[in-house]
């Protein structure tokens, strides 16, 4: 079941007052990292608010509270929930955004200046910051409902919106928020939904459409090693002392191998091996090591075999070494010797693996290992924060309505990706609704969220409103 020709036909007769709507937004500096910014993401907050009002939706900004931040307490933004459409008869679909960007200064290394859009007519690109992450595919939805309520069309589904404020920044309070209301029953704002569609990452490349099913989980983790009581000066006390910054280095040196391989016991272990039908999934990808090879600016993957590449980032478990707090590492050579090093490292998760399984093979490890330094300097292990994987059935007809609306835009198959990165609120949704969650990418993989010179490419910004719109009309023909 395709669109209808004249909602097509809207979106590309309108799409230069989309891309003007898309400008007003990034206009706003809604950085929910920085402090002083804080009252641009409530204005932020308020600006979408009117928009959804205005094309017939009901809304509620919702308080999550406060926190604090850079030694202030500073008020939560809203999350800002929606309704439009009550029919019993029609499947329910919500929708998840968040209208928060990064921080960005033009000094940055950006082009132009990052809240001001700025429209590249040779390329096609819409520069600025927040344009693909994630304000371009929230306004795709709103691009949708502009065209329903102009023409006159009732909606193919009823809808539901969660939009919030601090995606960027912890994404505070949203999950007590969810629970919260799916806790409500039937007074709950999510009480009848039957699927979730998040937009809110992007293609494998910059040529093919794709699909979302999984995301890995993460264990951010931070090792410290300390002794003298104060830094010590390596000529009068090299080689006499325990020294932190040795044990620490040969501590991290113990984490992960050259190829990959993590060398903490039972981690690797615990994830299957992929059979020959999960294979092909990765082989069908139209995504190559020299894609690759062009992302990272260097011939420095770990193996030439496409799958294996693939698989790394979407099926396995990685474990990433980030850097050292405490030591001297400024221009010219100073020779001390710090009193106390802390070391960070992380491993991204995939399923069955969880926080509560990896956190305790890793202390456990690391313990043993700083045991055979006979170090007289003590440890400390800390878990700073983390976020459990999720996986989907991709063979629901929730991907089969996003495959489907896909074809009919693009006139190709999607590939179907797992993610590397982690959204939280996709576990969340999940497992607190119990319904089946899709991310439906509108960006490319070339967009440069929360990079300099961030884009969306006005055909994808078009094209992906277009596709949103007909996602929901294969919803509402799928037979579920």
């Amino acid at each position: 079941m395709a669109s209808p020709s004249q909602l097509l036909q809207f979106i590309d007769q309108n799409a230069d007052k989309f891309i003007g709507r898309l400008g007003e937004a990034v206009a706003i500096p809604s950085i929910s990292g920085d402090a002083t910014r804080r009252p641009d993401v409530f204005k932020m907050s308020a600006w979408l608010d009117g928009q959804l009002k205005s094309l017939g939706v009901t809304t509620k900004l919702m308080d999550l509270g406060k926190h604090v931040m850079d030694g202030q307490e500073l008020p939560l933004p809203p999350a800002i929930l929606g309704r439009i459409g009550d029919d019993p008869k029609k499947k329910t679909v919500l929708v998840y955004g968040h209208y928060d960007v990064q921080p960005a200064n033009k000094s940055d290394g950006w082009d132009t200046e990052p809240f001001q859009l700025v429209i590249d007519e040779k390329t096609g690109r819409l520069i600025g910051r927040g344009s693909t992450d994630d304000k371009g595919p929230i306004l795709g939805w709103l691009n949708v409902l502009e065209a329903h309520k102009a023409l006159g069309l009732e909606l193919p589904v009823n809808m539901r919106f969660c939009f919030e404020g601090m995606e960027e920044n912890g994404s505070e309070g949203l999950d007590d928020l969810i629970k919260s209301e799916v806790a409500k029953g039937k007074d709950g704002w999510f009480d009848g939904v039957d699927c979730v569609c998040i937009s809110d990452n992007y293609w494998l490349n910059s040529r093919t459409p794709c699909i979302t099913y999984g995301l890995r989980g993460l264990v951010y983790f931070k090792l410290t090693v300390s002794g003298p009581a104060r830094d010590l000066h390596s000529g009068v006390f090299g080689r006499m002392v325990h020294e932190p910054m040795t044990d620490l280095i040969q501590l991290m040196s113990k984490l992960v191998a050259s190829d990959g391989t993590i060398l903490v016991p039972g981690v690797d272990d615990m994830v299957s091996i992929a059979d020959a039908e999960e294979k092909q999934i990765y082989e069908k990808l139209d995504y190559s090591v020299k894609d690759v090879e062009d992302a990272v600016g260097a011939p420095i993957t770990l193996s030439d075999d496409k799958v294996e590449v693939i698989m790394g980032r979407m099926r396995m478990p990685s474990l990433s070494l980030h850097g050292i707090e405490g030591a001297f590492y400024g221009a010219g050579a100073k020779t001390v010797i710090p009193a106390s090093v802390s070391g960070k490292f992380s491993i991204r998760i995939v399923p069955p693996q969880t926080p509560e399984k990896i956190e305790p093979l890793v202390v456990q490890y690391v313990q043993q290992e700083f045991a055979k330094l006979k170090s007289k300097n003590t440890l400390k292990i800390e878990n700073l924060h983390d976020g459990r994987p999720w996986l989907a059935d991709y063979k629901h007809w929730n991907y089969e309505a996003a495959r489907r609306a896909t074809e009919a835009i693009y006139k190709r198959a999607p590939d179907l990706t797992r993610e590397g990165g982690s959204i939280p609120v996709t576990l969340t949704f999940a497992e607190s609704l119990g319904v089946n969650v899709l991310l439906l990418p509108m960006g490319r993989g070339d967009d440069g969220a929360h990079s300099t010179n961030e884009k969306l490419d006005r055909s994808n910004f078009i094209e992906g409103s277009k596709l949103l719109g007909t996602y929901l009309y294969e919803v509402a023909a799928i037979n579920a």
